[in-house]
């Protein structure tokens, strides 16, 4: 006799850098225990392949890829996912730096939204005639960044991982055609005003964002903006 099949309701997910809906399906107990086992780990690309893993389970589109999506895409698109598997309300408690207290949140991820600044600039002048072409950061850049490195490393891991190409007023130069080498000293020319740019279209990728406000023992007024799926799940 045929043990009986377990219907699982479908629902839409929005990925937010393509700005379209896929089809999915709850995650049940054999993706809970892919991330029970990556966050046992501790390692950031065991979580970051756990969710990508979990992600591509449950979406039901045959012809998605799931390394199409952008780093944001991931993490909201997780936290949309696990609000209809487990639960949509989830507790978050932060303890106050002015009164020492430990304040509780219930927070509904249903109303965590996408904050898009509209400030992004995927076109960076270097001066008249030349500049770079970028675009959002791959899931893949977490899944390949390095385990170790100081800070001029990560912004040059960052930076050479979302540039599509490299522009003059008589070429394109797709950043696949240019090598290792070439393009480290073509950076490492970068004039400052360029590199702050730089960092400005970090600054102002789209991200999850939720407030939280509150008044503290002492009377005063706060709030708490949260992020990333970590302050949404760890925040202490």
């Amino acid at each position: 006799m045929k043990l009986p099949k377990i219907d699982m309701p479908l629902f839409e997910i929005l990925v937010p850098s393509q700005k379209k809906k896929i089809k999915c399906r709850p995650y049940v107990c054999r993706e809970e225990k892919i991330l029970l086992i990556a966050q046992e780990s501790g390692e950031e690309k065991d979580i970051v392949l756990a969710l990508k893993q979990v992600l591509n389970n449950c979406i039901l589109d045959e012809k998605f890829d799931i390394d199409t999506i952008t780093t944001f895409d991931l993490e909201y698109m997780f936290l949309k996912l696990r609000a209809k598997s487990v639960n949509n309300i989830v507790t978050i408690k932060y303890r106050d730096q002015e009164d020492d207290e430990a304040h509780e949140f219930q927070v509904n991820l249903d109303d965590v939204e996408m904050l898009d600044l509209g400030l992004i600039k995927d076109t960076i002048m270097i001066n008249e005639t030349t500049g770079l072409k970028m675009k959002y950061p791959s899931i893949t850049i977490l899944e390949d960044a390095p385990s170790v490195f100081n800070q001029a490393e990560l912004i040059d891991y960052l930076v050479v991982s979302c540039i599509e190409s490299i522009f003059d007023e008589d070429n394109v130069y797709p950043i696949k055609d240019v090598s290792e080498e070439e393009l480290q000293t073509f950076l490492d020319d970068l004039p400052i005003n360029s590199l702050n740019e730089l960092t400005e279209f970090f600054k102002n990728l789209p991200r999850m964002y939720h407030k939280l406000e509150y008044k503290n023992k002492e009377g005063e007024d706060r709030y708490i903006e949260l992020r990333n799926l970590r302050d949404f799940f760890t925040l202490g």
